[in-house]
């Protein structure tokens, strides 16, 4: 839009046309840059992103459902489940722990203190194990009110823990591609009441491309068809940019209704695809031109070639 409002603006419009240009001569770096664009929006919507997407709520999922989301913060007390509490005074880059105080109250009658020199939290086979170096064990039985402390060069502590729900992970609509947005039936664990919004996000990902062409076409036929106009080019400007905005607010609002009501998902179409053809139907179309207008434009090209 800036580029062709200040082309119209400088009178380099008026001479193109002058030397016989069409609008589509003119428009044709314009074009060529849409199509780039329409290609690399084809490549992000239908790979790129839902794939980058999945990625990470893979690795969020993994995280979130691992023994790594226990975290130990260096010089505080942890806690893990409600009878187990970790105390680390330090943490590598290795991940080593230095300084490693282990409290589990899981048998209330016998609580157990340990202590180590060095260590690591691991997981094994689901369950979290603290593995300890150099350390010590002391046991207090309190129906006796017995103490008892073993002295350990390595010792390894299960730690019971709270599970999260490690049920199935359902996707996301963002993390799908179109065959499986298309056809929401086979994936697993999906609500039905969410086929409409996945059937329209396959729709809408494989029609968004085009609305670089709706967008591209609607400002070129505003800025492009018509006579030059020497009171300026402020209300072409507005009206490119009013199309576009217009264009865009549809092909919103239409996909949220339509996600509601399936049936609406043709008007998704209508917004995207008919503004091309009728926008190239305006660019194409040559009205019945006045001589003097045509002859004031000849002067304009003439003036500006001096």
């Amino acid at each position: 839009t800036f580029v062709y409002s200040r082309l119209n603006m400088d009178r380099e419009l008026p001479v193109m046309r002058a030397c016989g240009m069409s609008n589509w001569s003119i428009s044709k770096g314009a074009l060529i840059l849409t199509a780039l664009v329409m290609m690399a929006s084809y490549a992000l919507n239908l790979y790129l992103v839902p794939k980058s997407y999945q990625l990470f709520r893979e690795l969020q999922w993994e995280l979130r459902h691992s023994m790594s989301h226990l975290l130990l913060r260096e010089g505080t007390f942890n806690e893990l489940s409600s009878t187990v509490t970790v105390y680390v005074r330090e943490r590598t880059q290795e991940g080593q722990l230095l300084g490693i105080l282990v409290h589990d109250e899981t048998d209330p009658q016998r609580p157990v203190t340990l202590m180590a020199e060095r260590g690591a939290l691991v997981e094994v086979d689901g369950s979290a194990r603290v593995i300890m170096f150099d350390g010590n064990r002391q046991v207090v039985e309190r129906a006796t009110h017995k103490f008892s402390m073993l002295y350990f060069d390595r010792y390894t502590h299960e730690v019971p823990i709270k599970q999260n729900d490690t049920s199935d992970r359902v996707p996301e609509a963002r993390e799908l591609m179109v065959p499986e947005l298309l056809h929401p039936e086979t994936t697993k664990g999906l609500d039905p009441h969410d086929f409409g919004k996945h059937i329209v996000e396959g729709h809408q990902r494989m029609l968004s491309p085009f609305l670089c062409v709706s967008n591209a076409l609607a400002a070129l036929m505003f800025l492009t068809a018509g006579q030059f106009s020497r009171r300026g080019q402020a209300r072409r400007i507005l009206l490119a940019i009013s199309g576009v905005i217009l264009l865009q607010i549809a092909s919103l609002g239409i996909a949220n209704v339509a996600a509601k009501n399936i049936d609406l998902l043709p008007l998704l179409y209508i917004a995207t695809l008919v503004p091309i053809p009728v926008s190239s139907f305006f660019m194409t179309w040559h009205p019945k031109q006045n001589p003097k207008r045509v002859a004031r434009e000849i002067e304009f090209a003439a003036q500006a070639e001096r």
